[in-house]
């Protein structure tokens, strides 16, 4: 009985789960994070659309069928999220730390991009680079070059 359980639940689940690769999963996470850095200050710009469609097109190889959808799974998840550790425990385990301090530096051109850094959207950089374990002088680095 317990048997049919188990395997009742092994194939619904399995079912139901999409097939991503990990490439898949890293870029969907990534552009959780691009989003949420766009909704940070409560305003959501052109310019702030513009840059994120930039960043996926410079970071990813996709379509612009793909990147619609990315964008479109990636609000899901974000507005679905109770926090970041799902998306940035992804990203810790397989990026390196050069590739991390690249996306805190896209997570501040995203912040930079109208001109004026809210303090949500500094906080949430400073959150994401904790989290990401990106020393605190590359964090520092990473927005000169940005706002420099």
């Amino acid at each position: 009985m317990l048997n049919q359980i188990k395997l009742f639940f092994e194939q619904h689940l399995m079912l139901s789960a999409p097939d991503e690769s990990l490439e898949e999963k890293l870029q969907l996470a990534t552009v959780v994070l691009f989003l949420e850095m766009m909704y940070m200050d409560d305003k959501v710009e052109p310019k702030e659309q513009e840059i994120i469609l930039s960043l996926i097109h410079q970071n990813f190889s996709l379509t612009a069928e793909q990147t619609t959808a990315l964008l479109a799974l990636a609000e899901q998840q974000r507005i679905q999220a109770t926090d970041y550790f799902q998306f940035t425990s992804l990203i810790n385990k397989e990026y390196n730390l050069e590739q991390k301090v690249g996306l805190i530096e896209a997570l501040w051109k995203i912040a930079f991009v109208d001109g004026v850094l809210d303090m949500n959207e500094e906080y949430l950089v400073r959150k994401i680079a904790d989290l990401l374990y990106v020393p605190h002088t590359a964090f520092i680095m990473a927005k000169n070059r940005v706002a420099g």
